[in-house]
C-alpha cells in the first residue's frame, strides 16, 4: 500500500512509526495504517481527488504496476463558475478505493 501512494502517486513520506505512516498530501496528509487486517467499514472514504501536474504520467506508472485504471485520462470542462477545464482520470487504489487524479488545463 505504501508503494502505491508513495512511489506511484509520488506523495512524500512525512513520518513513519511502527504501525503507520503519514504521507504529504500538499498542505494536508493521508494517514495509512499498515496492519491491513481490518475490514473496510461503513463511513470510510470511497473516493477522493488529488491534484497533480501530469495525470498521464501517473496513470502510466499505476497501470504498469498492475493497478486498475477505471476511467482513462480525458479532458473535461467542469461546469463550475467559472468553468474549470481539467485533465482527469480515475484509478483504483490497493484497498479498491476510487482515486480521482486531475490537473488544470491551460
Amino acid at each position: 500500500m505504501i508503494c502505491f501512494y508513495h512511489e506511484l502517486l509520488v506523495l512524500p513520506i512525512l513520518r513513519k512509526w511502527d504501525t503507520g505512516i503519514h504521507l504529504d498530501c500538499f498542505n494536508s496528509c493521508i494517514e495509512i495504517f499498515l496492519d491491513g487486517t481490518k475490514l473496510v467499514g461503513e463511513g470510510c472514504i470511497r473516493h477522493f481527488a488529488l491534484s497533480t501536474d501530469d495525470v498521464d504520467e501517473i496513470v502510466e506508472r499505476v497501470r504498469n504496476a498492475g493497478y486498475k485504471v477505471s476511467v482513462d485520462p480525458k479532458n473535461v470542462d467542469m461546469k463550475t463558475e467559472p468553468v474549470f477545464p481539467i485533465r482527469v482520470t480515475f484509478i483504483e487504489g490497493p484497498l479498491h478505493e476510487s482515486i480521482e487524479l486531475f490537473c488544470e488545463k491551460a
